[in-house]
């Protein structure tokens, strides 16, 4: 089977045994055949009370003890996993499924074939249920927004990203969706020039807060949300649309 780069994976006619380096792809498993994991990174915090071996961190995998688990598949994210790891990993002969997801429906399509081709399960109602949920969006204005990610430096949701293709279905336009970074850093003087409609901020992976965000952004509507429901694609693509709207909804200056 080939995996979302196109790389042919040797997965198992039958899989048991899961190690997920990505904690979206860690909810997607668990929340599907919880029995399969036996490894996820120090990130999963979802379902809470996972109880498998953790591999440290997305960036910094323990590979060897990775390979100690002699698991079935190993799933990992362009984005999210380094790629030195990632060969490391199958040059010690183990089957590397990566994912590619940089839309919703990218997300749909790609969680469909890691649950039913690189899990070997059968595709869970919930994923339909999220398909369905997506379907119904429809906003009812547009508004132009900045999206920081980090701040110390501040840095912001670019181009090619999922957290911008959420946004823009529920009506939220990215004014950095053009850059050529997917995650640029821009001065916080250039981002509030650049005449932003609303901020908004997620509580991941910087904890933006009423106290912590708003207030560099004087005069615009600042929004707080969901880090989960924004960047993470799995379970969460369920309530996301109703969870994002309300939170966008409740902006204020």
């Amino acid at each position: 089977m080939r995996d979302d780069t196109g790389t042919g994976v040797r997965v198992p006619a039958a899989v048991r045994r899961v190690v997920s380096l990505v904690p979206s792809l860690t909810e997607t498993v668990a929340a599907t055949a919880p029995g399969l994991l036996v490894g996820a990174t120090d990130w999963c915090t979802h379902p809470a009370g996972l109880d498998v071996t953790r591999v440290r961190g997305t960036k910094n995998p323990d590979l060897e003890r990775i390979r100690a688990l002699h698991p079935d598949v190993v799933l990992a994210n362009f984005e999210e996993n380094r790629a030195p790891d990632i060969e490391a990993l199958r040059a010690a002969g183990l089957p590397v499924w990566v994912t590619v997801i940089r839309t919703v429906d990218e997300a749909l399509a790609s969680l469909h074939r890691v649950l039913t081709e690189a899990c070997r399960l059968p595709r869970p109602a919930w994923l339909d249920e999220a398909a369905s949920a997506w379907r119904r969006v429809a906003p009812d204005r547009r508004r132009r927004a900045v999206v920081p990610v980090w701040r110390r430096p501040w840095m912001v949701v670019g181009r090619d990203t999922f957290t911008g293709d959420v946004l823009s279905r529920l009506g939220v336009d990215n004014l950095y969706a053009g850059h050529p970074e997917r995650y640029p850093k821009i001065p916080i003087d250039r981002l509030v020039a650049a005449g932003p409609d609303l901020v908004v901020l997620p509580d991941e992976p910087y904890r933006f807060t009423a106290d912590d965000g708003p207030e560099s952004f004087p005069g615009v509507e600042a929004a707080l949300v969901s880090g989960r429901h924004l960047t993470w694609y799995g379970p969460s693509l369920v309530e996301a649309p109703a969870v994002l709207s309300e939170q966008l909804g409740r902006a204020a200056g």
